[in-house]
């Protein structure tokens, strides 16, 4: 099972303001339940549509952290990865989830490896250069085991080697790309059984970790998830420097 931390919120997590990036939903069960797991920390976020962030991806600097939400594809594909690549490179806070994990990987793939074609098979199959892909099998509304590193900045979140996650998707990881990413200095430390790439961390970065699963569909109030409550607590600290 997966870690969970005793309670709710410490007080001090209430001066965390969180940047969601993605198109609000509330159709979308990955988003409300997004909304549930700040709201039952206490904690302020605030949805920016991600064209909003193309034209302006310096409108982060007034956050604590960066959720990159679930539910794609993204109304502006570049907006969404301006919002990572501002993350990754002004040290800001950033959680991936879902469609946050697989966008991650093509930034990373773009603006790090130089990869410029670096896509999407969802929203551009013909492109040459897939760093995401259709899974073997779709994994929506799917419980799965995770196993994660425990030398790792996940590991220092979960404390513990397996975790069972609520997955939403039928993309991941295109494996031809998984030697070059990490030769690049991005590192994967969460897998599913067959050892397929589940969680992704920058390591250096104050807070940088994005999970193809959606930690918010099993965070609750009594139950916080590790990884929500981490994020938030990094996203606190960030605030409180500034």
């Amino acid at each position: 099972m997966a870690a969970r931390h005793d309670g709710p919120t410490t007080p001090e997590h209430r001066d965390a303001r969180i940047a969601i990036v993605g198109d609000h939903n509330p159709s979308y069960l990955t988003h409300r339940l997004t909304d549930q797991a700040f709201a039952d920390l206490g904690v302020d976020v605030e949805w920016l549509p991600t064209p909003r962030v193309l034209g302006d991806p310096s409108i982060l600097g007034a956050y604590g952290g960066c959720l990159m939400a679930p539910g794609t594809p993204y109304a502006s594909i570049e907006g969404a990865f301006e919002a990572i690549r501002y993350a990754r490179e002004h040290d800001l806070a950033l959680l991936g989830t879902c469609g946050g994990f697989q966008h991650v990987l093509i930034e990373f793939a773009r603006h790090v490896v130089g990869i410029e074609g670096a896509d999407h098979a969802e929203t551009n199959p013909g492109a040459a250069d897939l760093v995401c892909v259709p899974l073997a099998r779709s994994l929506v509304r799917q419980r799965q085991p995770v196993r994660i590193e425990l030398a790792s900045a996940a590991g220092a979140a979960y404390g513990v080697e397996e975790t069972v996650e609520a997955f939403f998707c039928n993309f991941g990881l295109n494996d031809a790309y998984r030697p070059t990413l990490e030769a690049a200095g991005l590192r994967f430390s969460g897998f599913d059984a067959n050892g397929e790439p589940r969680v992704l961390e920058l390591p250096g970065h104050r807070f940088f970790i994005a999970t193809l699963y959606v930690p918010q569909a099993t965070s609750t109030r009594e139950h916080p998830h590790p990884l929500i409550r981490a994020f938030v607590s990094a996203s606190t600290h960030e605030a409180l420097e500034r």
